[in-house]
């Protein structure tokens, strides 16, 4: 008769602490709430608020009622510029962070069961030198070598949207890839994972079926901090005109392109978009450190800013 699998080691009150997670305090209700209008307004804001390329006769009006966020020197409404803005913000931010998470899982979960050893060296190093690349030195680099256009990998077209995907997906490798490390290589030392060797469990299974999930709430912690990192990160590179190209309307190049009307008193067409810009900045990020908290300070290794 064969051995029963041991079951799978789970620290004490860990699923209590996630069944139960809500916001406990005024901050954490806050960047809930930001987080959640800045979903809202990418998700439904571009289907209510109209064609943001339609111009119309009022330039420059200031916020009203048929113009809540006022309009641009085309007479474009800037709520619907906004929420278009935000859509690709959003966007933009799930999918660097999807690409980083893919990307730096296996890698940090194979470094940490091999810690120490010659695979956990490489793969380390490797990652060092990329962390090494400022992000914004590593984008305006690429983005000088290819253009703000279209490129193409052979017949495989590179928007300047999966440009800019690319670019952040690559520079979070180094973080999730540290926090998947660590966390593995503390959870391969509990008697668990002895034992499932024991009774013959392949190795994959236990690292991928087993360990995984285990690590998951810290990735989860880090991945929201890096969502609050995209969303300045996709604004700071459209700001500096790095990013998707108008007439594309992105929270960066609103902001930008409306600093400029600012000394005529023009204050709407940067500060509003900005605000929604800084919204989800604080939204995702006071949600990360609430998980932290309730994880009892995993995974709370944050996205340095660079």
């Amino acid at each position: 008769m064969s051995a029963a699998l041991p079951a799978p080691h789970r620290a004490p009150g860990r699923a209590r602490r996630r069944a139960r997670f809500l916001p406990r305090d005024g901050l954490t209700w806050f960047g809930a709430a930001c987080a959640a209008l800045f979903c809202l307004l990418a998700v439904l804001g571009p289907l209510l608020a109209g064609d943001p390329n339609a111009a119309g006769p009022d330039v420059l009006a200031a916020p009203s009622a048929a113009h809540p966020f006022g309009t641009d020197q085309l007479g474009r409404d800037l709520l619907a510029r906004t929420a278009a803005g935000t859509r690709v913000s959003l966007t933009v931010s799930l999918a660097a962070v999807a690409l980083g998470l893919l990307a730096a899982l296996p890698l940090g979960v194979l470094a940490g069961h091999h810690g120490g050893r010659f695979l956990d060296d490489l793969i380390m190093r490797v990652l060092e030198i990329v962390q090494a690349l400022p992000m914004f030195v590593l984008a305006m680099f690429v983005i000088g070598l290819s253009g703000t256009e279209t490129a193409h990998l052979g017949p495989i077209p590179v928007t300047m949207t999966a440009k800019v995907v690319l670019l952040l997906g690559a520079a979070f490798v180094p973080y999730f890839a540290r926090v998947a490390r660590a966390e593995t290589m503390a959870e391969t030392g509990q008697e668990y994972v002895a034992a499932l060797r024991v009774v013959g469990v392949p190795r994959m299974r236990i690292l991928f079926g087993e360990v995984l999930p285990n690590i998951a709430p810290a990735v989860v912690v880090q991945a929201f901090l890096a969502m609050a990192l995209a969303v300045f990160a996709e604004g700071g590179l459209g700001f500096l005109g790095l990013g998707v190209q108008l007439p594309q309307a992105t929270l960066g190049n609103l902001t930008g392109g409306g600093t400029g009307y600012l000394p005529a008193g023009v204050w709407w067409y940067s500060v509003l978009p900005g605000a929604v810009m800084l919204a989800g900045i604080l939204g995702f990020n006071l949600i990360g450190d609430a998980l932290s908290d309730t994880l009892g300070g995993r995974g709370a290794t944050h996205v340095e800013k660079r």
